[in-house]
C-alpha cells in the first residue's frame, strides 16, 4: 500500500471520496489540487495538512494563499502547479481525478518522475494514448485504474492466465437517465433532465457524458489502452442496476465478473492498497435484497457519441483526442444552454469525420488536435 498521496482534483466527487478513504486508512496526503473551489480546498488543507496545494485558476490561488497564510502549506497555480503536485518528492502515489484534458500533462510528468499513478482521469489515456502508456512502461511504474469499470476488469484479471487466454472485455453501462429513449424522444431534453443520473453521484461534466453515453465510449478507448486489447474485443452491455461493474470472457467462454454496490470508494481503495485488500467503508452487497440483474444491448444509433468513440479508436492517431476535445466543448456548451442535447453527438461525430488524422509524436500534437476539435465545435454554434 502507498502511504503518501498526491490527490489531483481533490474537491471533486472522486477526490473527496479519495480523502475519505485516505483518512480511514491513516494515509498521508502530501498534495491537494482544485480548479477553483478554494472554500472546500481550504477545509481539506486544514484537515490533512499537505505540504503543497494547487489551484488551477491564478486569481483563486492568490486568494487561497492569503486565506491559509497561518499554515505551512505552499500554494501554486496553473499547469505548472499541477505538474509540481504530480511530481512531488514526498508522494509515492499520484491519484489523478481532474476532469478533462488538463489531466494529460500531469499524468505524463508523474510517470517521468517514476510515481505510481491511480487514474480516474480517463481523458488522459483517451487523448494521450501511446504517449502515456510508453511513459508508464519506460519508467517501470504502475498505472492503476480507478474508474469502476476498469477497476472491475483489473480485479477480474488478478491471478488469471496471461492475456493470450482472454477473449473479450465486457464493460457495463447504466444507460444513464435516457435509457430506452429514441432520437425523437431526446429532442428538447433539458440540462436538468440529463443531470438526473439513476445510480451514481458525479460531477456535471461526467454526468452529461453518461447521459450521451460518451462516458462509455471514452471507457472503451481507455480499456483498449489499459489492457492492450483491440476495440473489436471490447463489448458494452447496459446493466441498469450498476451492481456488476464489468466482466471478462476467456477463450473457453468462461465469464468472470466483479460485483459491488455502486460506491466509488471500492475501486479508489483498491487502487491505493493494491495488491492488498482492507476493510472498506462501503456497505456489503446483498444480492437477495437486490432481487434481479438485467442486461440490454446499447443503442449505437441513438447515442452517436458511443459510435464516434469506437470509430475514433479504430482510426488511431489523434482521432481519439479529436473525439474527446469535441465532446468537452460540446458538453460545456450544452450545460450553458448554447446547443441541444442531440447536437453533442452530432458535433463529436462531425469532428472525427472532418478533422485530419495524424500520428502524434509529442504532447503538443495531442494538444493541437484537441484545439482543432474545440474550434470545430465552436465554429458551428
Amino acid at each position: 500500500m502507498k502511504h503518501n498521496l498526491s490527490v489531483l482534483g481533490s474537491t471533486g466527487s472522486i477526490g473527496t471520496q479519495t480523502l475519505d478513504v485516505a483518512e480511514k486508512l491513516g494515509l498521508n496526503v502530501r498534495a491537494l489540487t482544485a480548479n477553483s473551489n478554494i472554500d472546500l480546498l481550504e477545509k481539506q488543507i486544514r484537515k490533512f495538512k499537505p505540504e503543497l496545494a494547487v489551484v488551477f485558476r491564478e486569481d483563486k490561488a492568490a486568494e487561497l494563499r492569503d486565506n491559509i497564510k497561518d499554515t505551512s502549506t505552499k500554494v501554486l497555480a496553473g499547469m505548472d502547479g499541477l505538474i509540481a503536485a504530480a511530481t512531488l518528492d514526498s508522494a509515492d502515489l499520484v491519484l489523478n481525478s481532474v476532469v478533462g484534458m488538463v489531466g494529460l500533462q500531469p499524468t505524463i510528468a508523474a510517470a517521468e518522475a517514476k510515481k505510481d499513478i491511480a487514474l480516474a482521469n480517463k481523458e488522459t489515456l483517451v487523448a494521450g494514448g501511446d504517449l502515456v502508456t510508453d511513459a508508464v512502461r519506460r519508467n517501470g511504474i504502475r498505472l492503476l485504474p480507478v474508474d469502476s469499470e476498469h477497476s472491475a476488469i483489473f480485479q477480474c484479471l488478478q491471478g488469471n492466465p496471461p492475456n493470450k487466454a482472454l477473449k473479450k472485455l465486457i464493460l457495463t453501462a447504466s444507460g444513464g437517465p435516457f435509457f430506452g429513449r429514441t432520437t425523437e424522444d431526446l429532442r428538447g431534453v433539458t440540462v436538468e433532465q440529463a443531470l438526473n443520473h439513476p445510480n451514481w453521484s458525479m460531477g456535471a461534466k461526467i454526468t452529461i457524458d453518461s447521459a450521451t453515453m460518451m462516458n462509455k465510449g471514452l471507457e472503451i478507448i481507455e480499456a483498449a489502452r489499459l489492457f492492450d486489447v483491440s476495440g473489436d474485443d471490447i463489448d458494452v452491455v447496459v446493466h441498469r442496476e450498476s451492481i456488476i461493474h464489468s466482466l471478462i470472457e476467456y477463450t473457453d467462454n468462461s465469464v468472470i465478473a466483479q460485483l459491488g454496490v455502486p460506491d466509488m470508494r471500492i475501486p479508489i481503495q483498491y487502487a491505493i492498497t493494491y495488491p492488498e485488500r482492507y476493510e472498506s467503508p462501503v456497505e456489503e452487497l446483498n444480492l437477495a435484497q437486490i432481487g434481479k440483474l438485467t442486461f440490454f444491448e446499447p443503442d449505437y444509433e441513438t447515442f452517436k457519441c458511443l459510435r464516434a468513440c469506437k470509430k475514433a479508436l479504430a482510426m488511431g492517431g489523434v482521432a481519439t483526442a479529436i473525439a474527446n476535445g469535441a465532446n468537452e466543448e460540446a458538453n460545456m456548451l450544452f450545460r450553458k444552454g448554447k446547443i441541444s442535447f442531440l447536437e453533442i453527438g452530432e458535433l463529436v461525430m462531425g469532428a472525427v469525420d472532418s478533422i485530419e488524422n495524424s500520428t502524434p509524436a509529442c504532447v503538443d500534437d495531442i494538444l493541437t488536435a484537441d484545439r482543432l476539435a474545440r474550434q470545430y465545435v465552436t465554429d458551428r454554434v
